[in-house]
């Protein structure tokens, strides 16, 4: 998005020049196209005295890569005030003009054993369904939980490991609904994201409407690279149309060309609208509708199941009621991230505060579980891992789960269903030992592979005849999780039977699910994320009753449910509060209704999410302060 300074000079620039183009002398004078479409002569743009006057402005902005190939001085003037006027030059042919990363080491080894099994690895444990299993029992389907957990950001080190950098492109809708109180709403949450970067981290800002633009290069965020993030958010202005496909292949050229690369890698999109220039019609567009979403996706930014290919996952946030849940969500699982809906317009900022606490605390990358069965009887007949990629041995003697990413203090649990067959007469120890975990994965505080594997087999007794299982030796653990997983299926179901309009029939399979929560032992023992489960499909149930409710807020909380849970990590579903004027009453009330997102918020999160809500109750008073001054 160009400023209107911007044009107007551009505009003043062709006036003066004469001959239709042409120089006094006869001959063609030099044009230049910006990517918004005005043509400018760099010769009357010298005469203006445009360059003349905002050089040291257009030091900081995207320009053609300079043949010197002499080492880049730092500017040798203070940082520009905010309150200078933001230029956005043409655009480079090719996005190879990023800051380069500060190469610093991130945290120096100690010794040789931390750098390969040192503090702050992975843990691993494993839950049997039941302790212990009759001798003469065989079982096909039995239970065992995998739970892997990543460090904390202070856990290694006396002074705790500093955090991996991060390269973060904001695409931002700014097409005509955005006008008004939801685009100064914008602007505010982007100030805060900008605020909490820190000068390792680096940021591009992409704005889009009826075309997608590069307001700035991917550039640190030092003291001078910070206020040019704010100057070309501050320039912002909505109109048009909303062209999601062109938004997203302009953050992919960003990412795909980038000259530099940090540790971490991420695409935010934020839309309030329906794309309505790439996504093929198909017998009828509309939300949630026969369209083919995929198409809104780069095939550089595409997860392909079994790993990322050099590129970076997308966050959606759906803002507002008028967005186009279905396709935010399929850009989301396309790309390996998350979806997050934001009813509550006000609560922009929490939510990308949510979002980036999570972003700027990555520990982990390339996670790789690997299970092998131990005895020679058991098998592996399936794998529950939500929507990571499992694989199974063909002969059930292995499996594997890819995990990527994950954050500081996040966990992944995941079911396998194993053939248990009956104790063998030469065991001497009455029990079977069933499968061995361990991991392989990139340490993002060293930058080092590691390898962990856990401290224990997973083992069920076989001391007694009869009957199968011990009832009472159930495990709480591993019954918290198999209710998740039918309860995410049953969200699926419902999802499936709205879209049909088969309204009563997706309430009732969530009142179904409710119940089945409610009636589980790990519920009745007060278990918080079995009660916060339940509330959520509870909410759902009332969202998914009615084709207008669903279509108005339904889908779009349903699918960020979906999100929140194929995945486990806490999606944002800030809802819109009664009213009252209580803003703390509205925060606890929003916070409570986030449902089971809340058992995936990690420390980080929530410490990033905390500063949002105290800047925003900050500028709240400040601006009922001034309102009694006025008055």
């Amino acid at each position: 998005m160009e400023s209107s300074s911007f044009h107007g000079d551009s505009r003043r620039t062709r006036s003066r020049s004469s001959g239709g183009g042409r120089s006094t002398s006869g001959q063609s004078s030099s044009i230049s196209t910006p990517d918004c479409s005005h043509h400018f002569h760099s010769r009357c743009v010298s005469d203006s005295g445009i360059v003349a006057n905002s050089i040291a402005g257009w030091r900081d902005l995207p320009s053609l890569r300079s043949t010197n190939t002499s080492p880049r001085q730092p500017p040798s003037s203070p940082a520009a005030p905010t309150t200078q006027p933001f230029f956005r030059p043409m655009e480079p042919r090719v996005f190879d003009d990023d800051d380069p990363v500060d190469r610093t080491p991130r945290r120096p080894v100690a010794n040789a054993a931390e750098a390969s099994d040192g503090g702050g690895a992975v843990a691993l444990a494993t839950h049997c369904e039941y302790s212990a299993l009759a001798r003469d029992a065989s079982v096909d389907d039995f239970a065992v939980l995998v739970h892997a957990g990543a460090p904390g950001i202070a856990s290694s080190g006396s002074g705790g490991a500093p955090r991996a950098p991060v390269d973060l492109v904001t695409v931002l809708d700014v097409s005509g609904s955005m006008v008004g109180t939801k685009l100064e709403l914008l602007k505010q949450a982007m100030g805060f994201v900008i605020d909490n970067l820190g000068p390792r981290d680096r940021l591009c800002v992409v704005s889009f409407s009826s075309a997608a633009c590069r307001l700035m290069r991917l550039a640190r965020m030092s003291e001078s690279g910070k206020d040019l993030a704010r100057r070309a958010v501050g320039s912002l202005k909505a109109g048009g149309g909303t062209n999601i496909g062109e938004a997203l292949r302009r953050a992919a050229k960003v990412i795909d060309e980038r000259m530099h690369r940090n540790a971490v890698a991420s695409v935010v999109l934020l839309s309030d609208g329906q794309d309505t220039y790439t996504v093929p019609k198909r017998g009828g567009y509309g939300r949630g509708g026969d369209a083919n979403y995929d198409a809104l996706v780069p095939p550089s930014l595409a997860y392909d199941g079994e790993g990322r290919r050099s590129s970076a996952p997308v966050h959606t946030f759906g803002f507002g009621t008028d967005h186009d849940a279905a396709a935010m969500h399929t850009v989301a699982e396309a790309t390996g991230g998350t979806f997050s809906f934001i009813e509550d317009e006000a609560a922009i900022q929490d939510a990308f505060a949510q979002c980036i606490g999570g972003l700027l605390s990555v520990a982990v990358q390339e996670l790789r579980v690997n299970v092998a069965c131990v005895d020679p009887g058991v098998r592996v007949r399936e794998v529950r891992s939500g929507s990571y990629a499992s694989h199974v041995d063909a002969g059930g003697r292995a499996a594997s789960v890819d995990f990527g990413e994950l954050y500081a203090d996040e966990e992944r649990r995941f079911l396998l269903f194993l053939h248990v067959p009956r104790a063998r007469a030469v065991d001497d120890d009455d029990a079977t030992r069933l499968v061995r975990v361990a991991c392989a994965y990139r340490d993002t505080a060293t930058g080092r592979a590691k390898t962990v594997a856990a401290s224990e087999d997973a083992v069920v007794l076989r001391q007694w005849e009869g009957g199968a299982v011990a009832e009472e030796r159930r495990s709480v653990e591993v019954e918290r999780e198999r209710v998740r997983v039918e309860a995410m299926d049953g969200i699926a179901a419902a999802r499936a039977a709205a879209e049909r309009g088969a309204h009563a029939e997706a309430a009732d399979i969530l009142r179904s699910r409710q119940r089945a929560v409610a009636r589980s032992a790990a519920a009745r023992s007060g278990d918080s994320a079995c009660l916060g489960l339940s509330r959520e499909l509870r909410e759902m149930r009332s969202r998914v009753a009615d084709r207008r409710r669903y279509e108005v807020s339904g889908r779009a909380y349903v699918l960020a449910g979906l999100s929140s849970h194929a995945q486990q990590r806490a999606t944002s579903r800030q809802m819109m509060m009664s009213g009252g004027g209580d803003w703390e009453a509205e925060q606890s009330v929003a916070w409570a209704t986030a449902g089971a997102t809340t058992s995936y918020m990690t420390p980080a999160m929530l410490d990033m999410l905390d500063r949002s809500r105290r800047s925003r109750e900050l500028l709240r008073r400040q601006q009922q302060t001034k309102e009694r001054r006025t008055f």
